[in-house]
């Protein structure tokens, strides 16, 4: 299986936001941890993150015939993008949305998730740890 994950604004920051809220580790140890977790799964994965939610929309659209899973952290165009949603239901292939915080504990405006809507699973709070969870399911319910 090939995974493709998709991170939104402000993930390349790891390490330097908020690390009370997102830890320490940074945006290279997480793409490291996440390629050997891959590798134990025996899975394939390749990233791509931006801040420009068109450039988000590009990545979905051309993952199409490509990967057999999306794992996606859409950050804050979570609570915002229809067009991720959209792009999303447009592929059609099965998406687990990720959130290092627990943002049902977090501000109101965080409750939302259209990138949600098109997702099989959503896993929250679980740090970085919840994009190997993601990759899980993805293999266990998309085989």
């Amino acid at each position: 299986m090939k995974f493709l994950i998709v991170n939104g604004p402000n993930i390349n920051m790891l390490g330097i936001r908020e690390p009370d809220i997102y830890g320490t580790l940074t945006y290279e140890g997480l793409l490291e941890y996440l390629k050997g977790e891959a590798a134990r799964l025996g899975c394939e994965v390749e990233f791509f993150q931006s801040n420009s939610e068109g450039e988000l929309v590009t990545a979905i659209q051309k993952a199409l015939g490509r990967v057999d899973g999306i794992v996606i952290n859409p950050a804050a165009y979570t609570h915002t993008s229809v067009a991720i949603l959209d792009a999303l239901k447009a592929v059609s292939i099965p998406a687990v949305e990720v959130h290092i915080s627990d943002v049902d504990s977090r501000e109101a405006f965080r409750q939302i998730s259209y990138a949600g809507l098109a997702c099989k699973h959503t896993i929250k709070g679980q740090g970085f740890d919840g994009y190997r969870q993601a990759m899980v399911w993805l293999k266990a319910h998309c085989s």
